[in-house]
């Protein structure tokens, strides 16, 4: 089997930066969509629907179980490491994102009793992922690869 890759060098490279770029663009794509407007940022920022750290993660995984069986070692360390990513993403990186929600609320009523701007910056509060956002990163990540998956072992 070769392993040599079209845009990386490298076939798991290639399908899982094909799973990113597909999560990255639907955002670009649904904000267009929902919210009738362009915003390229959306490509390059975290959280919202699908989870892109999701769908990476998945597709290393399935591309390694398709090239390497799902009895390998290589597998089982990238199924723990997915693991580990998609429950910081619902876990603790949302978390987050909804404390900085709650601090820019209280800067803006701090701010607007004080009649003055206490701190001109907002906290990022797209940090983590619900669980459905999480749910359809993964399914995503694993289509990608058994789409793929005749490049994958060609």
């Amino acid at each position: 089997m070769n392993e040599t890759g079209i845009i990386f060098g490298n076939k798991i490279l290639d399908v899982t930066f094909i799973a990113w770029f597909i999560a990255q663009f639907y955002k670009v794509l649904s904000t267009i969509i929902f919210h009738k407007k362009l915003d390229v940022r959306r490509f390059f920022e975290t959280g919202g629907m699908p989870s892109s750290h999701s769908s990476t993660v998945s597709c290393l995984s399935t591309c390694i179980g398709i090239i390497y069986g799902k009895d390998s070692g290589y597998f089982a360390i990238s199924v723990i490491i997915s693991v580990i990513v998609m429950y910081d993403a619902i876990g603790i990186r949302r978390a987050a994102g909804k404390h900085a929600g709650v601090l820019n609320r209280m800067v803006e009523r701090l701010s607007y009793k004080i009649g003055e701007m206490f701190h001109d910056e907002k906290l990022k509060e797209l940090l983590g992922h619900t669980h459905l956002e999480v749910l359809a990163g993964m399914l995503l990540g694993v289509a990608v690869a058994f789409i793929f998956k005749g490049y994958l072992i060609s």
